[in-house]
């Protein structure tokens, strides 16, 4: 899976980047599944432990981003506090689009593989 995920070409990873809300947001696009939306909830779950001010600068930062980038911000939250990931957030807002663009394919790849361990752990 790993081979043809990285084989794979930018508008496809931009297509599965759509699939995610905003990191702090709820709601993801309306054509993501319920079962995507449940997943995204729980790997985001320390984020709603934040306060309104962080929430606030990671709602503005998460603007910046896509606004610098054409894409939203994707990563591996899970295990990973709001006041975290707007550092990583803003770190990475430091880079050209075509490394942010890689960095964050392989932090999909990271949620797609969890993912799919979850899922098998399940059955």
């Amino acid at each position: 899976g790993e081979r043809v995920w990285f084989g794979l070409d930018s508008d496809d990873w931009l297509e599965a980047f759509r699939a995610h809300p905003r990191i702090g947001e709820k709601k993801a696009a309306d054509a993501v599944s319920e079962g995507a939306r449940r997943w995204s909830e729980g790997e985001q779950s320390r984020a709603r432990e934040a306060s309104d001010e962080t929430m606030g600068a990671l709602a503005q930062a998460n603007r910046e981003y896509e606004e610098k980038f054409g894409f939203i911000f994707i990563v591996c939250a899970t295990g990973k506090t709001a006041g975290e990931m707007l550092a990583l957030l803003r770190e990475r807002l430091k880079n050209d689009t075509e490394t942010e663009l890689r960095i964050a394919a392989a932090e999909q790849w990271r949620i797609t593989e969890l993912r799919v361990k979850k899922f098998l752990n399940v059955l």
